[in-house]
């Protein structure tokens, strides 16, 4: 796959990176005490799907499990490989992640909705890394039926 086809904007491409997520990685995950925002709900919508989701917060340092499952700090330690690393992260914060995002080298990278970052995208298409940026996980996931 090129370079370009690496940069998802189709709906097959879109559709194609969602019914391919069995193992997701969510950067940025926060704790159900946030159970109101999306970074925690869209996370859950997808673990009771049936997505195995492996949470990577940012923050909350002292927390060892969500949604039942154990916290990873990078995604390089993250065991077994990964479909798509689900990011709830401001664009301008995206940067400090993308070596941790190569080195892990998942089949796709996901920039929930209002979260752009052309430069990024680029560099991890360039490291042959699919990209879908601004879009919902959970409402493409409901949209494609992917069980």
């Amino acid at each position: 796959m090129s370079e370009q086809d690496n940069l998802v904007t189709s709906e097959a491409g879109v559709e194609k990176v969602v019914k391919g997520a069995r193992r997701v990685a969510v950067l940025g995950i926060k704790t159900e005490q946030h159970a109101d925002q999306p970074a925690f709900y869209v996370p859950r919508y997808l673990a009771e799907a049936g997505v195995e989701v492996v949470p990577v917060p940012v923050y909350y340092a002292d927390v060892t499990h969500i949604l039942g499952k154990p916290v990873y700090r990078r995604l390089v330690d993250i065991p077994g490989d990964l479909d798509v690393v689900d990011v709830f992260r401001r664009p301008q914060d995206i940067d400090g992640h993308l070596d941790d995002l190569i080195a892990k080298k998942p089949k796709a990278v996901w920039f929930q909705s209002g979260i752009r970052n052309d430069a990024a995208a680029a560099r991890l298409a360039k490291a042959g890394i699919q990209v879908v940026q601004d879009r919902c996980l959970m409402v493409d996931h409901r949209r494609y039926g992917a069980r």
